[in-house]
């Protein structure tokens, strides 16, 4: 291929991963974005096509080297924590007898008043403590405090 028509080649590659890029929520072709700068450059000055191709490659490998760590730091989520959340592991007060067949029972953790259902079905009376195990929707799932303790 002719070194002009790798001109056009690598403006088109450059502006392709750009619009790319700008239409994905992650970051995923600006590697090559670059790369295909880099080669541009490399057939301006005039080198041949393996040396185009290898600058292409070689830029969007170290731009992707050099280049992840720091956006890792900046696109990084980290899973925040709710009110709710601190409720797992606690122990609670059954205020009213959970029973999973009739779809009744609250517990009390933390000062506040859940609707509970028990983690393997058992019925737990009332004033019984328990462990919350996990949440689901706006319910705890809890067990009985003797047979977590004893796990």
């Amino acid at each position: 291929m002719n070194v002009n028509n790798l001109f056009w080649v690598w403006i088109a590659l450059a502006v392709i991963f750009g619009v790319v890029e700008a239409a994905t929520a992650q970051i995923v072709t600006i590697w090559f974005a670059v790369g295909s700068v880099g080669a541009l450059i490399a057939n301006v000055v005039g080198a041949g096509t393996t040396i185009q191709l290898v600058v292409f490659v070689a830029v969007s490998i170290l731009t992707l080297i050099i280049a992840r760590p720091y956006l890792k730091k900046f696109t990084r989520t980290e899973m925040q924590r709710t009110n709710a959340d601190r409720c797992i592991g606690e122990t609670a007060i059954v205020t009213e007898e959970i029973n999973n067949t009739q779809g009744t029972g609250q517990v009390k953790v933390g000062g506040n008043i859940w609707t509970a259902r028990s983690l393997d079905s058992a019925i737990i009376p009332a004033d019984e403590k328990v462990i919350v195990e996990k949440i689901e929707g706006v319910k705890l799932i809890v067990s009985e405090k003797v047979k977590a303790e004893s796990k």
